[in-house]
Formats: C-alpha cells, sequence, structure tokens
C-alpha cells in the first residue's frame, strides 16, 4: 500500500515520515526540491520531484498511490496565500481522481463554521472542501494549537516568557483554544491508515484541556521556574501584534499577522467523535509543555553545528548565531593530529588539570558561583584520564560523551538560563586514519528572560577571549600529544 506524503520537510510532515517509515510503510513524499529532503529519509523511502501549484508535475507523483497525505499550505507565502491554497488543493485533487487514488488525509484547524473565520481558518476548511469535491473518501482531522517543540505556536510562547517579565496581553490572549501535543496529531493521522477503505468524515481533536493562550504562557512559565506578570489592554490590531511579535520572537512579520488573526476565533473541539473511532487519549496541557520542552534539548543537542554556522567558526552577528532563542558561539580549529590525539586534551579537562587558559578567572567564577549559592570548582573531577555521562566536572557535569569525537558539558554553575559547552573532533579527510583532525567548540546559553540576555552580551566579550584562548592551548596540546603517540 504506497503511501504519498506531501510537506514532508514542513514540523508535521516531517515527523509524520518518521511515524511512517518507522511502520514499515511504502513511502513516497513530493518535494519541490528533492535533494534537500533525500539525505533525510529512509533508504527504502522514495523522493519525487513535483510541485501543487505546478499541475502537470503531478501525475508521476500519484502513480500507484493507495493513500496521500495533504499537508500542504502557503501561510509563508508572500502573496495571497488563499489563491495558492485553493489552486494547489483543486490540482492536487485532480490529480489524485485521474490517478485513482483510494483515500486522502488532510490536517486542518478547528474553527466553527458559521463563525466570522479568519483568512487561515476560512482557507483550511475551503482546502478539505476542494479535496471532498474529487469524490475520494477524505478524512479531515482539524486541531487546535499544537504544541511542540519547534512548533509556530510553541516558540511563540516560549519566546514571550522567556524574554518579557511583562508582557501586554490584547483581547486575542484570552481567546479559548484546545491545545494538542505534537505527537497525538501525528498517532491520530497514522491510525488513520487503519480506518476502512471508503470511511470519511471530518474528526476534531485536541488536548484533554480548554485554556487561553494566556494560561499556555503561565503554564510554561511555571514549568520554567519564571515569574512572569501581564497587562491586559482592549485593543492591539493583529498588524501591531505581529509587528511586536517580530521584535521578540523569531516569528517573522508576515506570518505572525495571519497567526494573530487566527487568534480571534476559538478552536475548541465539539464534536467529540474522534474519541470514539480512534484509539488516542490526547495528553492535557501540563505534560504537553514537559514533553516539548524535554524534546527540545534533545533536538537541539543533536544539531549538527557544521550545518547551523558558519564553516568558519566565526560568528555571523555580534553576540553570536541565534537558533530559535538559544545564542550560540562557535569557533573551529584545524591541528596536525589524529583525532584520538586531538580529543586527549579535551577529556583531561578540568579538575586538577585545569581549562588551559584564564586559570585565574576560572577560579574566580567558581568562587562567585559559591557566594551565589552555587557549587564552585571545589568537585573537581572523578579520573583524570577518563569521562563518562553523569561525572560532574567542577561546575559542569558531562551531558554527553562519545570518545574521539565528542563531549558536551551541561552548566550546574548559577547562571540566568542554560549553558552547555560542547567540543568536536571530526578527521579531516574523513579517513579513520587521518593525521588532521578538526576541533570544533560551541558555547550555547539559553537565556531566562532579560537577566539572562543581558548576562550573555554583557560577558560576551571576556567569554570569547577565554573561550578562544581555550581553544588554541588545546590544539598545541592536541599537536604534542600526537607527536609522542607511536
Amino acid at each position: 500500500m504506497l503511501v504519498l506524503l506531501t510537506g514532508a520537510t514542513g514540523y508535521i510532515g516531517g515527523r509524520l515520515l518518521k511515524g511512517l517509515e518507522k511502520s514499515g510503510r511504502q513511502v513516497r513524499c513530493l518535494a519541490r526540491n528533492p535533494e534537500f529532503l533525500q539525505s533525510r529519509v529512509a533508504l527504502a523511502t522514495e523522493v519525487v520531484k513535483g510541485d501543487c501549484l505546478d499541475r502537470a508535475s503531478l501525475p508521476p507523483v500519484m502513480a500507484g498511490v493507495h493513500t496521500a497525505y495533504y499537508l500542504v499550505h502557503s501561510m509563508g507565502s508572500s502573496g495571497k496565500f488563499e489563491d495558492e491554497d485553493r489552486q494547489a488543493a483543486n490540482n492536487f485533487a485532480a490529480a489524485a481522481r485521474e490517478a485513482g487514488v483510494d483515500r486522502i488525509i488532510y490536517l486542518g484547524g478547528l474553527g466553527a463554521e458559521g463563525q466570522s473565520l479568519s483568512a487561515h481558518l476560512r482557507s483550511r476548511q475551503e482546502v478539505a472542501d476542494i479535496l471532498r469535491s474529487s469524490g475520494i473518501p477524505t478524512i479531515e482531522f482539524r486541531a487546535s494549537i499544537v504544541i511542540g517543540s519547534g512548533s509556530l505556536s510553541y516558540e511563540m510562547i516560549r519566546a514571550l516568557v522567556q524574554r518579557l517579565p511583562l508582557m501586554i496581553c490584547p483581547r486575542w490572549v484570552a481567546v479559548k483554544a484546545q491545545p494538542i501535543a505534537v505527537e497525538d496529531v501525528v498517532a491520530y493521522l497514522l491510525q488513520a491508515l487503519d480506518l476502512p477503505v471508503g470511511e470519511a468524515g471530518v474528526f476534531e481533536i485536541g488536548g484533554a484541556d480548554q485554556v487561553s493562550y494566556g494560561e499556555i504562557m503561565k503554564e510554561y512559565a511555571r514549568q520554567c521556574g519564571l515569574r512572569r506578570w501581564t497587562i491586559s489592554v482592549p485593543v492591539l490590531t493583529p498588524r501591531l501584534s505581529s509587528l511586536w511579535l517580530g521584535l521578540v520572537t523569531p516569528i517573522y512579520a508576515r506570518i505572525g499577522r495571519k497567526l494573530i488573526d487566527s487568534l480571534r476565533n476559538p478552536t475548541l473541539v465539539r464534536n467529540r467523535s474522534a474519541l470514539a473511532v480512534f484509539d488516542i487519549r490526547p495528553r492535557g496541557l501540563k505534560d504537553a509543555i514537559a514533553r516539548a520542552m524535554h524534546n527540545e534539548d534533545l533536538e537541539f543537542a543533536a544539531t549538527r553545528w557544521s550545518d547551523a554556522l558558519s564553516s568558519g567558526g566565526k560568528a555571523q552577528t555580534w553576540g553570536g548565531v541565534r537558533l530559535g532563542t538559544r545564542l550560540v558561539d562557535s569557533r573551529t580549529l584545524r591541528v596536525a593530529a589524529s583525532p584520538a590525539a586531538a580529543f586527549a586534551p579535551i577529556r583531561r579537562i578540568g579538575g586538577t588539570n585545569g581549562w588551559y587558559f584564564a586559570g585565574l578567572l576560572w577560579r574566580l567564577r567558581g568562587f562567585f558561583d559559591l557566594l551565589a549559592g552555587g557549587v564552585g570548582m571545589r568537585r573537581g573531577r572523578r579520573n583524570s584520564e577518563t569521562l563518562a555521562v553523569g561525572d560532574a566536572l567542577d561546575f559542569w557535569r558531562v551531558e554527553a560523551f562519545e570518545p574521539d569525537r565528542c563531549l558536551r558539558l551541561a552548566a550546574e554553575m548559577k547562571v540566568p538560563g542554560r549553558a552547555w559547552l560542547q567540543f568536536d573532533v571530526e578527521p579531516v579527510a574523513s579517513r579513520p586514519d587521518s593525521q588532521e583532525s578538526t576541533i570544533r567548540q560551541t558555547a550555547i546559553f539559553d537565556p531566562a528572560g532579560l537577566a539572562g540576555l543581558f548576562y550573555w552580551y554583557a560577558l560576551y566579550p571576556a567569554h570569547r577571549w577565554i573561550f578562544a584562548g581555550m581553544l588554541r592551548s588545546i590544539g598545541h596540546l592536541a599537536q604534542t600529544e600526537h607527536r609522542k603517540s607511536p
């Protein structure tokens, strides 16, 4: 049973792709730029070039397809996204009908029909009607706010709470929604494949709690241990709100305006048939946010800095590169040493071996940490030669350790936020016997509010000088270690 997935490079589609591959389904992905997706799919997954706005490109994509997922939208378009959504849906529906596709599964948005819906929600429901008009049995899911690391709504909430101790809240902040965890959305989409062929319907899906955006922000702040205050204002237009979001969040104004315009509509589940048809019991807001916070750390830790940062390792802007709300300062050094020799001084760092540069400043930082009630530098390290995940290392803790390859330390000193220091070593020639290596040193800071931002930028010049000196010393020690090696 061949499954066609559109939107595989998007947020929901990317997660659904992994679920489909894990289930052993035969999957084909439609992509405008297959080369961007090819490296992210399993070997058995087929990636075919196509564009829903180009009708002529769709017949080869549809050939032999049993079920097609339609996860396409044009909200990021600089033009009239409703027109593009309408054209894409018409092209897709016609091509699916001609190819004899048995079923379409579509993810849209909640919003009571008959209300004065926003353009975004109105377009989502219009797309569903176009897909149904093809005559192909269509399963439509209508979801409220999706909570998950990286989702548009979650990143907006995260940035607002982290950066603003006092928030001006317009009327839309009090509108009720039924946020749903991204894991539950993907579970619904996967279980739809198990419904009998020919079954169709509209299923409203939401989490266990009905809350406002303001309550979502308060729960996120509670789980982060932050105190936040809000001031309600009667009027703040979507345009002004979107410009404000563009200043303090990763969301740029064009999408922010469309998003906020949709927030004036309550998005609550009124028809609970999904709970009877599907074996899924969506989690509540507290659990959804906890899962998102846990997953964002895992996903961020898995980032390849060579992909995310400039190849030379230099910061692109003063204060480091922004990845979401995190701040990253990274640099590389090429050394005439094998990966094992390059990693040796990294493996021995801290404790009695010291931090290789500005030792007095490291001791002063530990002293001030003790005064603030932190652990200071007194813990040292368990063993001067070996490390293991979970080891204490001065005022750090080993979070990840791959011999001769990677060391990631999580800060346990008192800082207004969370901090990591990571070292990666790779052979220059990508061969196990390479006699040259690249060492990448990356400092990551996740600031907690304005205090965290002030801390990062105030100390950034000193940190940059210290970390650069540390990397040079590590490089010198690595080459000395290499010369000693047999």
